[in-house]
């Protein structure tokens, strides 16, 4: 029994990763904004924040970092899709290329560098409790994190003005406009906001989820949190969702290989991304759904003087 609390355990924390990265980029979507850039972004605030534990030995200031790189990196993006005009998804592409191979860059001298030794969190009592305590109570801070994080944008996107604004904002920008809203401002608000919570992720994934660094350590939960985007529906419960069910399926591999299971490796490897694909087939397949759901000028330039 103890063994399958671990396996729940270990499913939230995987999935609190791509959690935190995909309501990130639910933001800059519900904005109007794609964002392919996401890998790289997580890529160069995974190397930030590791970097500054090494030298500070505080976890938050790794955090910190990553949120600031992550949302530096996201302000690049805005200024170029959003004044500038360029293509949403061509300059996604390019700051995704350019984080892998300026993270390895950076990287290079960290590669041995081990970060020192932390305790472990436990609720005191609850995280006594069989089954339940393991599962539950003896968590990262950050995993009760992204699930208040969720309830907090289920407030702000449906219940609170800013958020109906901002949703304005991708539905209709030029109505957003017309009723005197800085429709410009709003979505670098969102891109940037977005861009902050997918630095966390990249941070949480080189401080806490695998205390190392290795060149590509991200290993596509960028793309598999962009993913999640679609997979939910644009809705933060069904994100969350999404994203313990694809941590479940990522630490199934370990445990199948744990007890003794004969299956190739090669083949454990590969079953989030495959899991990821029939997914997005599977929503495909009713197209009506999707554009239900879907911010109505998702990817489309803005131009406030047309």
């Amino acid at each position: 029994m103890e063994q399958y609390a671990l396996l729940f355990a270990a499913s939230l924390n995987a999935g609190t990763v791509l959690a935190i990265a995909a309501l990130g980029l639910l933001i800059n979507e519900k904005a109007g904004v794609v964002n392919l850039g996401a890998e790289g972004m997580m890529l160069c605030s995974a190397i930030a924040g590791f970097a500054a534990v090494v030298h500070t030995g505080n976890d938050w200031l790794g955090f910190l970092a990553g949120i600031g790189v992550g949302a530096l990196t996201a302000a690049i993006l805005g200024v170029l899709v959003i004044w500038l005009n360029t293509n949403q998804y061509a300059t996604g592409l390019a700051l995704s290329l350019f984080g892998a191979g300026f993270s390895a860059f950076a990287g290079i001298s960290y590669t041995q560098a081990k970060l020192p030794e932390r305790g472990h969190f436990a609720f005191p009592v609850l995280s006594d409790i069989p089954f339940i305590g393991s599962a539950l109570f003896r968590q990262h801070p950050m995993v009760y994190f992204a699930i208040g994080l969720v309830i907090f944008l289920m407030w702000f996107l449906y219940r609170s003005r800013s958020g109906m604004v901002l949703r304005s904002v991708g539905e209709s920008p030029e109505s957003a406009h017309a009723l005197g809203y800085n429709v410009r401002r709003i979505r670098m608000a969102a891109v940037v906001a977005g861009g902050a919570l997918c630095g966390l992720a990249g941070a949480y994934i080189a401080v806490i989820y695998t205390p190392l660094w290795v060149e590509g350590m991200v290993a596509g939960k960028g793309w598999i949190a962009l993913a999640l985007t679609t997979f939910g529906t644009w809705r933060p419960i069904r994100i969350l969702m999404g994203a313990y069910l694809f941590g479940g399926v990522t630490m199934l591999q370990f445990h199948l290989q744990g007890a003794g299971v004969q299956v190739p490796s090669e083949f454990l490897n590969m079953l989030p991304y495959v899991a990821t694909i029939v997914v997005l087939a599977m929503i495909s397949r009713n197209p009506a759904w999707i554009r239900i759901n879907m911010p109505a000028s998702l990817g489309k330039p803005f131009h406030p003087g047309a």
